[in-house]
């Protein structure tokens, strides 16, 4: 690693346009090696769309979306041996949540480097900055490799930008925004304990709860407890609705269903 960094630092020497080096140096500690990569990690889907090519950083976000999540797991798995696993998910998730990853490509410089094509204020109200983060992320494990990937993750992310101690104390409560979702929209919801099981050492039980949306099957999840396999469960169910629009729409379709069968019956 050492004499691939001083290659890249002599390399350097010799390249024109040192701009897109020195700016991505400044926000990941080392030289890219391939600077191609890192373009296409700051390349929006938008100026696909405009110039009717396929080049943009859909794919790399794809990749660093599920090197981060290992990164991540294994950074929570060795802070916090005597945790379970149902923590250590939440805790995750709160980590590489999108809202997160906007703001760490915000504080990192990243969000300036971003080229799209647009109005500002929109690309501004999207997930372009954590979508670019993310691809950042998979472009690092093509230029260097997992290991250099990881120390960007724990050094230049975790210890500087994100308290660990803090957002493990701080409750995300799924579940109310799940309902608070379904009221908004008259909608019908369930959340059902499918199945408890007893754990091989006889002391742990883990249960398993589905929730459905008018009777449309929205998300499972596990925990230690009944509390926490339902705030699992409203997690993935919560982000179905809000991600996915053929499940709203399904959703809501079966929700027009139900209200035509009930006001049929009260006319009959």
């Amino acid at each position: 690693m050492f004499f691939h960094n001083i290659l890249d630092n002599i390399r350097l020497l010799f390249i024109k346009e040192k701009e897109p080096y020195l700016a991505l140096k400044e926000i990941i500690g080392f030289i890219p090696g391939n600077i191609q990569h890192y373009k296409t990690a700051l390349r929006h889907k938008s100026l696909s769309v405009r110039n009717g090519d396929h080049i943009n950083n859909e794919r790399l976000e794809f990749l660093g979306d599920a090197v981060l999540g290992c990164i991540v797991a294994d950074i929570l798995y060795r802070k916090y041996p005597n945790q379970q696993e149902g923590f250590l998910t939440t805790l995750r998730s709160k980590i590489v949540k999108r809202e997160m990853l906007n703001k760490l490509s915000e504080q990192i410089g990243l969000s300036e480097l971003i080229v799209y094509s647009g109005p500002q204020s929109n690309a501004h109200n999207s997930y372009m900055n954590g979508n670019a983060f993310e691809a950042i992320i998979g472009a690092i494990y093509l230029d260097k490799g997992y290991k250099v990937c990881q120390r960007f993750v724990e050094d230049k992310i975790v210890k500087k930008h994100i308290d660990i101690e803090q957002l493990a104390k701080k409750e995300e409560n799924y579940k109310s925004r799940l309902i608070e979702w379904c009221q908004k929209h008259q909608l019908d919801f369930a959340f059902d304990i499918i199945n408890e099981q007893t754990l091989p050492d006889h002391n742990t039980m883990m249960f398993t709860t589905r929730v459905t949306i008018e009777g449309v099957y929205c998300g499972t999840g596990k925990g230690y407890t009944k509390k926490e396999s339902h705030q699992e469960a409203a997690r993935q169910a919560y982000k179905k609705v809000t991600k996915n629009k053929q499940a709203r729409e399904d959703i809501f379709l079966a929700n027009e269903k139900r209200k035509n069968e009930e006001a049929n019956e009260v006319q009959q």
